[in-house]
């Protein structure tokens, strides 16, 4: 009931919140929405007037509120500011094509995740994964991933359509685009629940008693799946309502693009449809996570007699040396890229090859790629690091909290583009404003990993001892639920490192956050990727360097540590 009361409370804190949105971004509605219709042509004070009769803005927001869920009541979704089309309709067409696309794509994610942990499966042993293949996989932006697809082959090799969603074939490079990062995310939990599975003693005992490796690793799997499945019913919102960038690449009119524009236009009854089929489609996936998990956990979980999250070995020397070694490398490269200018324009050498003068090519105004990615690698590692602490930090509180599940889901369905345009709107434009909006939803995997974890070892029996034996409450979480708990969470949200940065790009490029020309990394592969196909060195080195930053905090997340 809890769960449910902040479920409701959550998601109708949000669609108040998305009605205030245009007195929130300091914005007038009606200029926002003429603009949207007619583009940049010269609004008269007559016509900003009518607008605002049409669209009822004089009667205040809350009368707008109220108007809009007596329709939803009765079915009615309204009709959008901009085109007149009813929402309904617009909605359902949309999340159709996205339902169909986030289908196709949680497949390429199981199978990507299915590779990633066979070999921790195939040696049924509790040596833990080193991970940089999952971090690489994870840190490969989208939008470069489907423009290097499409490229390759939609355009050059005529294999897949190129545009549009006429097939199933329509769906495969789309798929692969959204499911080879989000399959990583999964592929990592799983390499990290994994061997905390084979550690657990009745591996022992079914070894001793001639039990089949491939039936160990069977019951190993049930065993980690359930601390997996809250982020796969996380993913199926994300790739459903956050895919915006894919589907603008091939074309495709689906659920994110429709959210994004609607968000940039202030179309609110289009925006709160589109909220309010993923806040339905997050509930949904919510319930049905659970009831698997509880399915999976059995009768034990009710019984307090699951086994406690074990800690496995440490992953050996050799992976600190190379995790040393990427370290080395990306130092090197950021070093020699200060020592160049990163704002100096040579309009006769734009996207110049890589020569001695430019060892890393130039971009569309003809400035040093190598100077800069130097330069903006502080501002991009630093950024990013502080929002994963953050959102490390608040994940773990929140999702420590039972009723608190309802607040993740929301947060989980809440579009960063929104987030930015209301952030901004308090805060204004710049990193720390693009930094307070990824954060605001970036803590809800977090959040859902640490709870299915805190859940599985509040069941355990040392717990249950520590209680008989007259622990404190506070003791018991210090002592052994956070234990246990925290270090895989943590790797998580290193995890996250590389998503951050391009999610805090992708709101400066809409000009939410830091403002050109301040070069930074996530903005270099936003604005140098219209080129790509003829300058591939444009994006090709932030590209490389985020890849690198994800292999290296893997390797390293996994040296040295005792679980």
């Amino acid at each position: 009931m809890k769960t449910a009361a902040g479920r409701i409370l959550a998601a109708g804190a949000l669609l108040v919140m998305t009605a205030l949105l245009p007195w929130l971004t300091r914005t007038d509605p009606a200029l926002t929405v003429l603009h949207a219709r007619y583009g940049d042509a010269p609004a008269s004070p007559g016509q900003l007037a009518e607008v605002r009769d049409q669209l009822g803005l004089g009667e205040g927001v809350f009368t707008f509120l109220g108007q809009w869920l007596r329709g939803v009541v009765h079915g009615d979704l309204g009709t959008s500011w901009v085109t007149g089309a009813d929402v309904g309709a617009d909605v359902s067409a949309a999340f159709g094509v996205s339902l169909s696309l986030m289908a196709y794509a949680m497949v390429v994610a199981v199978v990507v995740a299915l590779v990633l942990c066979a070999p921790s499966l195939w040696r049924t042993r509790p040596e833990p994964a080193h991970g940089a293949g999952a971090g690489l996989l994870a840190a490969l932006p989208e939008f470069l991933l489907a423009s290097v697809l499409a490229t390759l082959f939609a355009v050059r090799l005529g294999w897949f359509p190129a545009q549009g969603w006429q097939s199933p074939a329509s769906a495969v490079l789309p798929a692969l685009a959204l499911g080879i990062p989000a399959g990583a995310v999964l592929g990592r939990l799983g390499q990290d629940a994994l061997p905390a599975a084979f550690a657990e003693p009745w591996v022992r005992t079914a070894r001793a008693n001639g039990m089949p490796r491939s039936r160990i690793a069977r019951h190993a799997a049930r065993r980690a799946l359930p601390a997996v499945l809250p982020q796969a019913g996380l993913t199926v919102v994300g790739l459903t309502g956050a895919a915006a960038a894919v589907e603008a690449v091939f074309a495709i009119p689906g659920l994110g693009g429709t959210a994004v524009a609607s968000a940039l236009d202030l179309d609110l009854p289009l925006l709160q449809g589109c909220l309010l089929v993923l806040l339905a489609l997050g509930a949904s996936a919510a319930v049905a996570v659970n009831l698997l998990r509880r399915w999976l956990l059995g009768p034990a979980l009710k019984a307090g007699a699951l086994p406690s999250l074990a800690r496995t070995r440490v992953g050996g020397p050799a992976r600190l040396y190379a995790a040393g070694a990427l370290i080395a490398v990306l130092l090197t490269v950021i070093v020699w890229g200060l020592t160049r200018d990163p704002l100096q324009v040579h309009l006769t050498a734009r996207l110049a090859a890589p020569s001695a003068a430019h060892p890393f090519g130039t971009d569309a105004l003809g400035r040093d790629v190598l100077a800069r990615l130097g330069h903006g690698a502080l501002r991009t590692l630093v950024t990013a690091a502080v929002v994963c602490a953050v959102c490390c930090v608040v994940g773990v509180a929140l999702g420590l909290v039972r009723w608190t599940r309802g607040v993740t889901e929301v947060a989980n369905a809440m579009p960063a583009i929104l987030a930015g345009l209301l952030v901004t709107g308090l805060f204004g434009a710049g990193m720390t404003g693009a930094a307070l909006a990824v954060a605001a939803v970036g803590w809800a995997p977090l959040a859902a990993h640490t709870a299915a974890l805190a859940e599985t070892e509040r069941a355990s029996g040392h717990v249950a001892a520590a209680v008989v034996t007259g622990a404190g409450h506070r003791h018991i979480l210090r002592r052994h639920v956070l234990s246990g708990v925290l270090p895989p969470v943590v790797r998580h949200a290193v995890l996250r490192l590389a998503p951050t940065t391009l999610a805090l790009a992708s709101l400066s490029f809409l000009g939410l956050g830091t403002q050109p020309p301040t070069p930074e990394w996530g903005r270099l592969l936003m604005e140098n990727l219209p080129y790509a196909e003829r300058a591939p060195w444009s994006v090709l080195a932030p590209a490389a360097a985020l890849a690198c930053v994800g292999a290296m905090v893997a390797l390293a997340s996994t040296s040295g540590r005792r679980r």
